[in-house]
């Protein structure tokens, strides 16, 4: 199965598929040799999603300030 590029996937859809691949770490259904490519995935994803985060907050802070509605 090919896997859409993280830098196009939705927000919500890297958490999806975090969730994925965490059960399926958790139910230890990864074969060995699956093992370490879900990994690097999820690295890839959570990266991704942390970068999103950092980004909505600047964003947000801005939005604020210009609002001056800071502390």
């Amino acid at each position: 199965m090919e896997q859409t590029p993280v830098n196009e996937m939705s927000y919500d859809d890297a958490v999806n598929e975090l969730q994925t691949i965490l059960a399926s770490l958790h139910e230890e259904t990864l074969s060995i040799d699956r093992l370490t490519d879900s990994i690097k995935r999820a690295s890839d994803l959570l990266e991704s999603c942390n970068q999103r985060l950092v980004s909505t907050k600047e964003e947000v802070d801005s939005v604020i300030e210009k609002l001056g509605l800071g502390e």
